[in-house]
């Protein structure tokens, strides 16, 4: 009987190596999250390497020494590659290449390759491709020798895959391209904009560092229905949903991208279209998962993306997700918080808390209007009842008495 060929693809064994240039650095950290990337990305860690180091090496990123060590563990952990966890110099991959002769990878490639498999509207995957083609533009030589050889895996996925074998005009000609149909997407945004500031419409965008429960609040509080797994970057494409508050007073939810430390620029670059919901809303709701060790540092990276994007003097909401998972007392603060909410989106507690926050922040900046109006007039509270919060209507025998909360650009034309 003929041996039957077992024709399933070959998962990905990698190596992992970092540079610690300090004793108070958080490297083996750093190198736990890119191990999580790098499952996500559908390959398996077989091991690590740190060398202490006071800089980078500029040429070959680790020192000759280390690189031989890396060298004997890929043979002797049969490793289809290695994966670094800085972004990597044209100079640095090219040489790590021809030393140690198998296929080299740095975080941002196994990020945009996670973006590539995860984007699903003509939007996300325009915004992945564009990514993939800036940072692979300076990278054609390095990145040739490395398909040639291996021909899939990490970095070869996602629909800017074919374009390596471009000479680098086509590939030059194929960003400007995608960068007008960005364009588009973005003025399409500033119509919805208008549009909402016309309605009077408040937004607030969810943020955090990815995995911490964006997507699992939005469904909570508007049943989205929008993929939401325990993984890293479960969703990618942005989603805007309705939300009425328990007053009657309506916010737009937008859920945006998750943040990671060392999040590419190229990335950032990229998907400003999208992430720029969080620089015209009105509020940001910054999602914390509190049961994760390092949610400090977590904290840190997303405000200093936020600052990078320049979302800057915002009502910020810290919602302290998945205190389901809490053991015993943890003290929970967020300094950089103008409210704070403990929750957990998985099981709804506290999200009545949540509601009352937005919409005692809509309530501070609107205001205040008693008033009886004429029979004549009830299409004033009309417009009360659709903009504002109508707290109490009682008909008289002069006209309609009515207490309300209303937005400070209409009051005017309501008294």
């Amino acid at each position: 009987m003929a041996e039957l060929i077992d024709l399933k693809e070959t998962k990905e064994r990698v190596l992992l190596f970092a540079v610690s240039l300090g004793e108070n650095d958080d490297t083996e950290k750093s190198l736990d999250e890119l191990e999580e990337l790098v499952k996500t990305a559908g390959a398996m860690t077989v091991g690590r390497v740190i060398q202490n180091r006071e800089k980078i090496h500029p040429a070959t990123y680790l020192g000759k020494g280390k690189i031989d060590e890396v060298k004997e563990l890929l043979w002797e952990y049969e490793a289809t590659g290695v994966v670094c966890d800085d972004e990597l110099s044209p100079v640095q991959l090219r040489n790590l290449e021809d030393m140690l002769e198998t296929k080299v990878m740095d975080r941002t490639m196994v990020i945009l390759d996670i973006f590539a498999g995860r984007a699903r509207t003509r939007e996300g995957k325009v915004q992945v491709e564009l990514a993939q083609l800036k940072y692979r533009a300076a990278r054609l030589v390095g990145l040739r020798n490395s398909l040639s050889r291996l021909g899939g895996g990490i970095g070869t996925r996602g629909p800017g895959e074919k374009k390596l074998e471009m000479d680098r005009r086509l590939i030059h000609e194929r960003i400007s391209q995608l960068k007008g149909e960005l364009k588009e997407v973005e003025c399409h945004r500033q119509v919805q904009r208008r549009q909402r500031e016309r309605a009077h419409t408040k937004a607030a965008a969810i943020v955090g560092y990815t995995n911490a429960g964006k997507s699992t609040l939005l469904n909570y509080l508007t049943d989205a229905g929008i993929l939401a797994e325990d993984k890293l970057f479960a969703t990618l494409d942005p989603t805007t949903r309705n939300v009425t508050l328990p007053g009657g007073q309506n916010i737009l939810l937008t859920d945006t991208v998750g943040f990671i430390r060392k999040l590419p620029h190229h990335l950032i670059e990229a998907f400003k279209s999208t992430l720029e919901e969080a620089r015209y809303c009105d509020i940001i709701l910054h999602v914390v998962d509190c049961s994760n060790p390092q949610m400090d540092i977590q904290m840190h990276t997303v405000y200093e993306t936020l600052k990078q994007l320049e979302v800057t003097d915002k009502i910020l909401v810290t919602v302290f997700n998945k205190t389901d998972k809490l053991e015993g007392e943890v003290i929970l603060k967020d300094l950089s918080a103008d409210y704070q909410v403990k929750m957990s989106a998985k099981t709804g507690q506290g999200a009545d808390e949540l509601l009352e926050t937005l919409e005692n922040i809509l309530r501070n900046d609107r205001i205040y209007l008693e008033k009886v109006y004429g029979y004549g007039d009830a299409g004033k509270i009309q417009s009360i009842r659709k903009y504002g919060e109508l707290l109490a209507e009682e008909y008289q025998e002069d006209g309609i008495f009515v207490k309300a909360y209303v937005p400070a650009e209409l009051y005017g034309q309501l008294v």
